[in-house]
């Protein structure tokens, strides 16, 4: 069953002017380690942050919350696995509603998928709720 779906779209220019502007501040008050050491090594930067803001506005949207209600833009984080595929983790606030939204007897799965075509970069999130074995 599905929880929740976002989406959204972001400009790669914006986001470059951010950084430019905002530097080590902004990508500590948004990005994980993880998320800023994945992008500080792509040759494109700003298009790597890029997509990982949407997928935390996406995320939010998912949650039903948008980015109120206590989320800390941390709280969601966008990882690879070995084959690239982008995955979604939640702490914090986020994982609080996250739990709070899954139905009795289930698990949520939180699904990502990231793209970009200079300057958008544009993230889907979907919830969904699976019956525990």
């Amino acid at each position: 069953m599905i929880l929740g779906i976002g989406t959204d779209l972001a400009n790669i220019e914006r986001i470059q002017g951010t950084l430019d502007r905002f530097g080590t501040r902004f990508r500590n008050r948004v990005f994980t380690e993880v998320e800023q050491a994945k992008s500080e090594r792509r040759r494109d930067v700003a298009g790597t942050y890029a997509k990982r803001w949407a997928a935390k506005e996406a995320c939010s949207k998912a949650l039903g919350t948008g980015l109120r209600m206590g989320i800390n833009w941390r709280d969601m984080a966008v990882s690879n696995i070995s084959t690239g595929q982008p995955v979604m983790s939640v702490t914090g606030w986020a994982a609080k509603r996250l739990q709070e939204m899954t139905p009795p007897g289930h698990e949520a799965v939180i699904h990502v998928t990231l793209t970009d075509d200079h300057p958008w970069a544009q993230a889907f999130v979907v919830i969904e709720a699976r019956v525990l074995p």
